[in-house]
């Protein structure tokens, strides 16, 4: 069974920090394309950041470039994403997406406020 678990999400102010985990089971981790995405209400689910497999190359939105940072562990089989500067617009509903081949995973998600 596959399951992809977040957490780590909260309530935090302007200008302040978060790391979201995700933790991963039920398929080969190491060779799995891993990704955040973030959705709010009447939006679609927009791609926040990626890592390939091996944690060589990363991919950032525009709008989190310079304070998102995607890292992975593929011995741990865990996903993260440190989150710096965090602005009222980066709430959302975030999410962790693993996808290999044909096959696409998704976590439940973790809400992320940012509210002063």
């Amino acid at each position: 069974q596959v399951n992809l678990v977040e957490s780590g999400g909260g309530l935090v102010q302007p200008g302040g920090s978060l790391t979201l985990s995700c933790e991963a089971s039920g398929f080969t981790f190491k060779f799995a394309y891993m990704a955040w995405f973030r959705q709010v209400p009447g939006k679609e689910r927009e791609l926040v950041a990626g890592i390939t497999s091996g944690g060589t190359y990363t991919d950032y939105a525009d709008s989190v470039k310079g304070r998102f940072t995607i890292s992975r562990d593929n011995a741990k089989k865990m996903v993260y994403l440190q989150m710096n500067g965090l602005k009222p617009e980066d709430t959302a509903v975030y999410y962790c997406r693993g996808s290999r081949e044909m096959s696409v995973y998704w976590g439940q998600g973790t809400q992320v406020t940012v509210s002063s």
